[in-house]
């Protein structure tokens, strides 16, 4: 997550300096009022951490050319010349885009480091192999900053947690976690199979929803420039030729569409998309998101699906992490937030984990309060608490579910495939009779014909 500092001055006339992370220079800016509003000083400015690039040189040799992160021009000056080198160049690096490194970077990143760390490898050399052999050069600066950091003697969860914006957020807290846990390898494969089903999951989801949905939607839109632009072309020539066109029904009311289309076009287009902006700028808001995600099971043939998707991405993280001891609320309030669904999230934490802090409810009972959970799910975890084997059964629950969904999921793809391809059929028919009807025209049927 980026990086602000906060420079303000206190009521006694003393800087005031500190760092916060942010999600974009907005939230840091309110972050920082608030923090000055609570404890009584004077903001004076917020700045981001940047890229600055820098030449430098030492006495006779070749100048040497790098990037370095700061929140100040000076900050990087003064570092190299501490360093003994002489500044000849130092500048905000003007474009500092960071695109995020793909899925099978990230997970061939944690599926090595995880068979590095069951061969005894010393963490920090498993990184710095990493950094040496990772291509993408996003991944890479995160994890060379991240070993960094490691060295210094920070908190790996906190380290791990900052570069969320590369790994993500899942794998960013989970990696935090590994090292204190006690057991890393087996965190890490966890969560590199979280991360390769995820990355499959989203590739069906694309071939059973978004790919359908493209395809309509062209079709559409060719649909209304063939009936609003180039059909009037060819209707008006019986038009010209006073033919009534109500003879010809379809070809009829083709046309009086068009015109309709032709004079009401930008009316449309603007009641067309305004919606649709709306609905995209909603749902990617907190609330929106919430909203998206509680309805969004209630979907026919994909909406299950999800839902199950979502149990099955909580149960491996809660089998990752789950020790059988006192902490475990934390383990279930992260695998809530590893779940992907804000409606599954919110309940998990307002309503599961109150029961069993406050009520001292069971995790079976507090799971079912939720409302979130199947019955299926409710069950093995009711067997699973009878038995002592809660961990054991969350890891069945997570493989039942990836066979289901893997094998419902394929069916879902056929079926919205088939009714595609019957929508785009029904299309291509009504187009084909609407050419065909004026195919029927005789000149000898117009006025005066012979």
């Amino acid at each position: 997550m980026p990086e602000f500092r906060i420079e303000g001055i206190s009521t006694s006339g003393k800087a005031v300096q500190g760092v916060i992370e942010a999600e974009n220079p907005r939230v840091a800016k309110h972050k920082a009022q608030q923090m000055a509003a609570q404890r009584k000083f004077k903001l004076l400015r917020v700045l981001p951490r940047a890229t600055f690039l820098y030449k430098v040189q030492r006495g006779g040799e070749k100048p040497i050319v790098g990037e370095q992160k700061a929140f100040t021009k000076e900050e990087v000056q003064d570092a190299l010349s501490k360093m003994g080198f002489r500044v000849t160049n130092v500048r905000k690096k003007t474009i500092d885009l960071k695109l995020k490194p793909p899925n099978a970077e990230i997970v061939t990143f944690v599926r090595v480091s995880a068979d590095l760390i069951r061969q005894k490898l010393p963490y920090n050399e498993i990184l710095q192999l990493m950094v040496n052999d990772i291509e993408n050069k996003t991944l890479r600066d995160a994890i060379r900053e991240i070993n960094n950091e490691l060295k210094q003697g920070r908190d790996s969860e906190k380290v791990f947690v900052k570069q969320e914006g590369v790994l993500g957020r899942f794998a960013a807290h989970m990696l935090g976690l590994a090292s204190k846990s006690g057991n890393m390898a087996e965190i890490y494969d966890s969560t590199a199979k979280f991360l390769e089903r995820q990355a499959e999951f989203r590739k069906n989801l694309k071939s059973a929803l978004i790919m359908p949905i493209v395809t309509l939607i062209a079709l559409f839109g060719a649909c209304v420039y063939y009936v609003g632009f180039i059909f009037p072309d060819m209707a008006e020539v019986f038009v010209r030729l006073k033919v009534d066109m109500r003879q010809f029904p379809m070809t009829y009311a083709s046309l009086q569409l068009s015109y309709f289309l032709q004079d009401n076009f930008l009316f449309l287009l603007i009641i067309t998309l305004i919606p649709v902006i709306f609905a995209t700028r909603f749902f990617t808001t907190e609330r929106g998101r919430f909203i998206r995600d509680k309805y969004i099971w209630r979907i026919p043939v994909v909406g299950s699906l999800l839902h199950k998707t979502a149990i099955e991405i909580f149960c491996r993280v809660f089998y990752a992490l789950y020790s059988g001891a006192g902490e475990n609320i934390d383990v279930i309030k992260m695998a809530a937030e590893a779940c992907g669904n804000k409606y599954m999230e919110h309940q998990i934490k307002t309503i599961a984990i109150p029961m069993m802090v406050e009520r001292g409810a069971g995790i079976t009972e507090a799971f079912e309060a939720s409302g979130v959970f199947t019955k299926t799910a409710i069950s093995r975890f009711h067997s699973g608490a009878e038995t002592g084997t809660v961990k054991h059964t969350a890891l069945q629950l997570a493989e039942y579910y990836e066979k289901e969904t893997n094998y419902k999921m394929r069916n879902a793809i056929d079926f919205i495939q088939l009714w595609v391809n019957m929508i785009i059929m029904i299309v291509l028919t009504l187009l084909t009779l609407v050419s065909s009807e004026t195919a029927t025209f005789h000149p000898s049927t117009a006025p005066g014909g012979h």
